[in-house]
């Protein structure tokens, strides 16, 4: 890799390591990002940004220096119920309520704590390198990301009404991959995603006399079970889809039978055609089964729905040349599209501007190059190497950005 063209202050860099660990310790969950968002609005205030909270948690800042384009950069702040295993000195301990009331140790396993970090970054060093660029920065600090619901908050809630808008949106996010590696896929990027909770239900009733009941466990059983099949028999082996069964609850005792159990589906696919053949292939099955036990029809509730991410080929073609400049052209990559999904486009399209999303390397050499899988992404025990990927992430940011002030 070639040495950085976009050189970080070494102060920042160390301020940046501390904010990065304090949000470490201190994820939230999404839509709870209410510490998260007092920082970021903090930080962004003292650089002189102009900064307003949009969409319950959400940030947004903006900062103009002189004529020029006006662009906006995202990134997203919130945790996920995961008990951390990293073994960090700063792991989280902390604890958040879901939305059915239940109480989860929350853990920064997707990186949103890097995300934010760099975010900060990125835009503190813009702002002390104001004679390096002319125009407007729109930085967005984005809630929920995890839940989908983020994106579509900040829109709904006058985000562009607000701040200027941009004539482009950048976004990036850490992955499993050695750490200085930067992956950029033009077109189609990452899945569609649905993601829905089924309630299944029976007729409770005593253990030993099931057949005075009907029992939704059993029901619930086979659905997942005939779910599984569905992309095997019903999508070409052309094209990608997966559907995962991640969660299960019924019954509350071995002797009692439930009157009702739930289970949660994640759908996802790269074309709109498999996802309308998959949904309703996996409505037929639910339906099928349940009146194959004479139940009544099981209730659907969407949970999340996720956009497909799609880079504008031309304008990744030019943040392509923007990342090799800055990190060699051997250190930026092509992955085929990924299986994961984001919200990240729902802000471009709200305006209809184009939007590109990259991906930098978070792990040690040592971690990537050890017999196994990586870590990934929404493990307990997903650590990624703080320093140089802070670094990484912010020039990756400030190298793009420049090359489109000019």
């Amino acid at each position: 890799m070639m040495g950085a063209m976009t050189e970080i202050a070494p102060t920042l860099i160390q301020n940046l390591l501390a904010t990065y660990q304090d949000l470490h310790r201190h994820p939230e969950l999404s839509m709870q990002e209410h510490r998260t968002a007092g920082i970021v609005g903090e930080r962004l205030t003292e650089l002189g940004f102009e900064t307003r909270q949009v969409g319950g948690t959400g940030v947004v800042g903006w900062l103009v220096n002189g004529d020029g384009p006006t662009l906006a950069f995202r990134a997203d702040m919130d945790g996920l119920p995961i008990v951390e295993d990293t073994g960090l000195d700063y792991a989280s301990t902390a604890t958040g309520t879901l939305p059915d009331g239940t109480t989860t140790a929350v853990m920064h396993a997707c990186g949103h704590d890097i995300h934010t970090t760099c975010g900060l970054g990125i835009a503190s060093h813009l702002t002390a390198h104001r004679d390096q660029w002319q125009g407007t920065v729109v930085m967005i600090f984005q809630p929920a990301e995890e839940t989908g619901a983020g994106a579509k908050a900040m829109v709904a809630d006058g985000l562009w009404e607000v701040a200027p808008r941009p004539r482009a949106i950048f976004g990036q996010h850490v992955t499993s991959a050695r750490v200085g590696s930067v992956d950029l896929t033009p077109g189609p990027a990452m899945a569609m995603a649905d993601s829905w909770q089924v309630t299944v239900h029976g007729r409770g009733g005593h253990g030993s006399r099931p057949e005075a009941a009907l029992n939704p466990v059993l029901l619930a059983a086979h659905m997942v079970v005939r779910l599984q099949s569905v992309v095997a028999n019903e999508v070409s082996a052309r094209d990608v889809s997966v559907v995962t069964v991640a969660t299960f609850h019924g019954g509350t005792k071995e002797n009692v039978i439930p009157d009702q159990a739930t289970f949660t589906l994640n759908m996802r696919h790269h074309d709109q055609a498999v996802r309308d053949r998959v949904t309703t292939a996996v409505r037929r099955v639910l339906s099928a089964e349940a009146a194959a036990s004479d139940a009544p029809e099981p209730t659907i509730e969407v949970l999340s729905t996720f956009p497909l991410t799609v880079n504008d080929p031309v304008q990744a073609d030019q943040v392509r040349a923007a990342l090799s400049k800055e990190f060699g052209a051997n250190a930026v990559t092509s992955a085929p599209t990924r299986m994961g999904s984001e919200d990240f486009t729902v802000l471009a399209t709200a305006i209809g501007v184009p939007s590109t999303f990259w991906y930098i390397g978070a792990l040690p050499a040592e971690v990537v190059d050890a017999d196994g899988p990586n870590p990934s992404t929404h493990s307990p025990f997903f650590a990624p190497d703080a320093e140089p990927t802070i670094t990484n992430g912010v020039r990756a940011g400030v190298s793009v950005l420049l090359s489109r002030f000019g």
